[in-house]
């Protein structure tokens, strides 16, 4: 039960993500078939449409545009802050920190991760791990996004007796700059939302929120 209560954040947002694929995957499969009925095609069956390009596209491209944002999210307020946010650092404190205000190499605590610890490279990629591996995931959620947006464009221009693309003229396409942009910009101002409400507005008991009580003004400390 510990290890449950220790993980709950995560283990919830999971079982949410499970819940919320599985209804779109329902959704996704009544539309599809709705569509092949009109067009006097052959309807498919659950198994079938998740292993789809129809399905596979629609996922990879809310993936990526989520993970982008996280990317540029850690990655600038590095360097940027917003005074008075909750999600920015106080003005004055940008930058990388030095070595000991981060503890690592010689300022490193005994239980601190080993990779902080051993100075050198292995530290130094550690240093950027968490912005790295968010940037890994998006590219390869928007090259899967590329991939299974031509399969599934191409069956469309197939059926409407249109030649297909190649990849190259698909990553030209509007189909796949009009899925990649709707969802960029909503991230965007999601994140921007975020950094100027928690200027003006609270929640009691959130970690991403500012005491009910601080002033406007003041910028929580890292």
């Amino acid at each position: 039960m510990r290890r449950l209560r220790d993980n709950a954040l995560t283990l919830t947002f999971l079982v949410l993500l499970l819940g919320a694929l599985v209804g779109q995957s329902l959704v996704g499969l009544a539309d599809y078939n709705d569509a092949a009925r009109t067009a006097h095609l052959a309807e498919i069956d659950w198994a079938t449409y998740v292993t789809s390009s129809a399905f596979g596209v629609d996922v990879a491209e809310n993936w990526q545009s989520e993970y982008l944002q996280f990317t540029l999210y850690i990655f600038l307020t590095v360097w940027l802050v917003q005074r008075g946010s909750a999600e920015s650092k106080p003005p004055g404190q940008e930058g990388l920190g030095t070595d000991e205000q981060q503890r690592v190499g010689p300022f490193a605590q005994a239980d601190s991760p080993r990779a902080a610890r051993a100075g050198g490279i292995g530290t130094r990629v550690f240093g950027f791990s968490l912005t790295l591996v968010m940037a890994v995931i998006f590219l390869l959620s928007w090259a899967t996004q590329a991939v299974a947006g031509r399969v599934a464009l191409n069956e469309e221009r197939i059926r409407d007796q249109l030649d297909p693309l190649t990849l190259g003229q698909y990553l030209g396409d509007t189909d796949f700059w009009g899925r990649t942009l709707q969802n960029w910009q909503s991230e965007f101002l999601a994140v921007a939302s975020m950094a100027i409400f928690t200027v003006y507005l609270r929640q009691r008991g959130s970690p991403e929120s500012k005491q009910v009580g601080a002033p406007h003004a003041e910028t929580p400390g890292p």
